[in-house]
């Protein structure tokens, strides 16, 4: 399979620009991947679509306040997007500026903090914050929410609430698994009252998720790298839910990538590591029957990824039926759940 065999047309009108009133009050596709049944819900009609003794796998990673902005000293303007947190003082970032800052020069950010350049990893830099708080704690205190490239406003309260999991806990992703934002504490509470079981696992997403595929040859597309965390129990409670029958559903592509990256030699493994793992059509899932996910962009690794799991044609047909429909796309937009496609009908490469 090409590239642009995963590109469509969608309205720019389309592209919610702000979340739903109500975190539940979105919309949510139902799509059957073995028939490809479509069926118009609400996404608070969730519940009913789930069975005791289903389990829910969530992301609880937490967005970070990743961007700054400053000077380099030539005084030139700088923005930095830190892309990952490598320890207390060190991130990876991408930096925008005239020039590309060399090796050991210094930048002055907001808040006067100062940054040491120590290097270049490919697209990223690696920087030492100089101020003793920490990454972390100088995000928090200068950095501005980094929305998505395609959210023109500039972040305000609003999104520095509902840009971010009810559930998030982990400090560390610059962008949210944002079909995670479609759940509100009244609604995990219902779930959890019908026996819905809830696992959580951390992924933290970098930026490369809005990236399209810039090569029309899939094998020759390099897949960005994420940090991702599976706990013993995460695995316990995923192996007695299959074991009694119940069905997995991931929260969202990253934690599915996380789970089928623990999954890739065969059993689901607890554990922590980097996943640059690249699904497209022919992949044979390991571990999620269900997927829970907003719609994607054009010619991305995550629309390959939807269309691995439900069936290429199928997700095709979703996503006409969704724009003909009028659903809201991207991370303030609509919700889908789609039901795995069965192995035997996987057409395609391999991964």
């Amino acid at each position: 399979m090409r590239t642009s065999d995963f590109d469509f047309d969608l309205p720019e009108e389309l592209i919610a620009q702000h979340p739903a009133p109500e975190r539940t009050a979105s919309r949510l596709l139902h799509l059957d991947g073995n028939n490809g049944a479509i069926r118009d819900r609400m996404f608070g009609d969730l519940p009913a679509l789930l069975q005791p003794g289903d389990l829910l796998v969530f992301n609880d990673t937490r967005v970070i306040k990743a961007r700054l902005t400053g000077e380099k000293e030539s005084g030139g303007k700088v923005e930095v997007l830190v892309e990952r947190v490598l320890d207390h003082q060190r991130a990876l970032a991408h930096v925008r500026a005239s020039h590309a800052p060399r090796p050991q020069s210094r930048l002055r950010l907001a808040g006067g903090v100062d940054v040491t350049v120590l290097g270049r990893h490919d697209d990223l830099f690696e920087l030492r914050f100089e101020d003793a708080s920490g990454v972390l704690d100088v995000l928090e205190r200068h950095g501005r929410l980094p929305l998505p490239p395609y959210i023109t406003h500039t972040p305000d309260a609003e999104d520095e609430a509902r840009y971010q999991t009810v559930y998030a806990r982990q400090p560390g992703a610059v962008a949210a698994p944002t079909a995670g934002l479609h759940f509100d504490r009244p609604l995990l509470d219902r779930l959890r009252q019908q026996g819905v079981q809830i696992a959580f696992v951390t992924l933290h997403v970098g930026a490369g998720t809005f990236q399209p595929v810039r090569v029309e040859e899939l094998a020759l597309h390099r897949m960005h790298s994420e940090w991702y965390e599976i706990s013993p129990q995460t695995v316990a409670l995923i192996e007695a839910t299959q074991q009694a029958g119940g069905k997995v559903t991931a929260v969202g592509t990253t934690a599915l990538r996380a789970l089928e990256s623990a999954a890739r030699e065969g059993t689901l493994q607890a554990g922590s590591g980097d996943t640059d793992i690249f699904i497209t059509p022919g992949y044979r899932f390991r571990v999620v029957e269900r997927l829970i996910t907003n719609f994607h962009l054009p010619c991305t690794t995550l629309i390959m990824l939807v269309s691995a799991f439900a069936g290429r044609d199928h997700i095709q047909r979703g996503y006409a039926h969704a724009i003909a429909q009028r659903y809201r796309f991207f991370s303030y937009g609509d919700a889908m759940l789609l039901e795995r496609r069965d192995a035997d009908k996987d057409s395609g490469p391999g991964q």
